[in-house]
């Protein structure tokens, strides 16, 4: 915003809006559902800008599953040592924990339609670059690039979202958005392990890689019809990371502190759940991938109908459940003897993505515009890079014994859980 004094302009960040209280928020509750086709639209969240959304995320979802997971199997076939794989999985840990901020800037600053056609470039040069050199070495210097696209666009999806919606729609579509993403996870490696089965490791990951390179050529021509609001392309304030952070909400603080703990409950056991389910529990590999199905499908399955509970009934009780579900996973994992206790383990696994509708939907709105982009870029590099510690604590832990890692995953998850609680409650206390 421009004041003037005297003969000079001033640049002015606009003053932050009110703080969120929940109680106004429930005012605004969506309509009674109904049969028509265009209230069935209204209820999904799909608008132009969201429904484009939504493809370019089946696209570029479709373009990474069909071979990424293929790619440790794909670098020891190229000759890769085992510290070069290593190296591959601390990138991958260290892109998705970094290149969220720099992505919140680049949104700001271009606009949604400009970041988004940009990040999808910055992927498809590293795609490029896999094929033009097939050597371990190259897929290391081409991760920084084709492993950029989730880690970015992170911030343009969730800016997107507060921009093109209500308030009171927030949860529904990040709700439908989350579905949408896990169908390329569920079909997805399935045709890719296939064309490694029919053609080989290298040759088939490398026909993943050139049908990649298509579908974000298509993905780029989608995301060149998103339409720009007004608060998109308004002059935005340029925050260090410092400010951004300064800047935080309270309640976003509040929610930052209490989901760092519950990410440490989520990485403490995460390398290891694999290792105790083949190794002490005795299920072999396609019993494990059923497992992650399980886990896959119950998440899909209660994503909207909680995204859109969510926004009728406000965030914090759905935020709180999946808190719950988080601490709860690694102790359900203790009483696992079994495929059958594994099911139920891996069941609740997946009911940890019960409430990340109503947690994502208010980050969105406690990072209100101008810069919105950067605010969530700024909360997940805190909250990944310092939950990326968890990896080494949970190492420590399983030295002593896996029992030790779930049950150490397990207390910091139900410390995250009963300080978002307690902070609550003492704000609502404040607030009556």
């Amino acid at each position: 915003m421009l004041s003037s004094s005297g003969d000079h302009w001033n640049f002015r960040i606009p003053p932050i809006p009110p703080r969120y209280n929940h109680r106004s928020f429930l005012r605004s509750r969506p309509k009674p559902l109904s049969n028509s086709p265009k209230a069935t639209i209204e209820f999904f969240a799909l608008n132009r800008n969201i429904s484009i959304l939504l493809a370019a995320l089946v696209g570029m979802g479709f373009a990474e599953e069909l071979w990424m997971r293929f790619l440790p199997k794909y670098l020891e076939t190229l000759g890769a040592a085992v510290w070069a794989i290593g190296l591959f999985d601390a990138i991958k840990t260290w892109i998705g924990a970094v290149y969220a901020y720099p992505g919140g800037i680049v949104t700001d600053r271009w606009g949604h339609r400009r970041a988004l056609c940009f990040f999808t470039l910055v992927s498809l040069a590293g795609y490029m670059l896999l094929l033009l050199i097939p050597h371990w070495a190259g897929v290391l210097a081409a991760s920084f690039l084709f492993l950029a696209w989730s880690s970015l666009s992170l911030p343009a999806t969730f800016s997107l979202v507060g921009s093109s919606l209500a308030a009171n729609k927030y949860a529904m579509g990040i709700g439908v958005q989350a579905t949408v993403k896990r169908v390329p996870i569920i079909i997805a490696p399935l045709a890719g392990g296939m064309l490694i089965d029919h053609y080989g490791v290298v040759e088939g990951t490398r026909i993943g890689i050139g049908v990649a390179v298509l579908l974000a050529i298509l993905t780029l021509g989608l995301q060149r019809q998103i339409r720009e609001s007004q608060s998109s392309t308004a002059i935005r304030p340029r925050l260090t990371f410092r400010t951004s952070v300064q800047n935080f909400d309270p309640a976003l603080r509040r929610l930052l502190l209490s989901d760092i703990l519950v990410r440490f409950c989520e990485r403490i056991p995460y390398a290891w759940v694999v290792l105790y389910s083949m190794n002490e529990v005795g299920v072999n590999a396609t019993q494990f991938g059923l497992l992650t199905g399980i886990e896959m499908v119950t998440a899909m399955v209660c994503l909207i109908p909680v995204a859109y509970l969510s926004d009728k009934y406000g965030r914090e009780p759905f935020i709180v459940a999946t808190f719950i579900f988080f601490t709860l996973f690694p102790i359900s994992m203790l009483f696992a003897n079994g495929f059958g206790g594994l099911v139920v383990a891996f069941t609740i696994r997946g009911l940890k993505e019960f409430g990340e509708p109503a947690r994502k939907s208010l980050i969105i709105q406690l990072a209100p515009e101008p810069a919105r982009g950067q605010t969530v870029g700024a909360y997940y590099l805190v909250r990944d890079c310092l939950a990326t510690l968890a990896a080494f604590l949970g190492a420590a832990l399983w030295q002593f014994s896996p029992q030790a890692n779930f049950v150490g995953a397990a207390v910091v998850g139900a410390a995250g859980t009963s300080l978002y609680i307690w902070t609550q409650h003492r704000h609502d206390r404040r607030c009556s």
